[in-house]
């Protein structure tokens, strides 16, 4: 973890709490040293700004490595969801395989 882009990204969220693009850096950069930290801003996320589509593919990964298996696949599964509302065939595809491979590793 780079301390001065976390402490970049942390100023950019107190500025503007409400772009939903400073939470998700913010979940992205605290995956590699702070799960915990990385969860509970993918949940803000995912509460307050749940059109935000990039959110899905990361947060879903991130539940099911904690063992949140439920809120993973309920994650996986909105965000196909979203992705088709979206007509963004692309994130679909890719959310569909990750949901798989997550079907596959932990569902069966």
């Amino acid at each position: 973890m780079n301390n001065d882009r976390l402490a970049f990204l942390c100023q950019f969220f107190e500025e503007d709490p409400n772009d939903p693009f400073n939470a998700y850096a913010l979940a992205m950069e605290y995956q590699q040293s702070d799960v915990t930290k990385a969860a509970h801003y993918f949940q803000l996320l995912l509460e307050k700004h749940p059109d935000y589509l990039p959110t899905y593919y990361h947060a879903a990964a991130l539940f099911a490595e904690l063992e949140q298996l439920k809120q993973a696949e309920q994650v996986y599964q909105k965000g196909m969801q979203l992705a088709l509302s979206q007509q963004n065939t692309k994130t679909y595809q890719e959310l569909q395989r990750a949901y798989r491979g997550f079907q596959d590793e932990y569902l069966s």
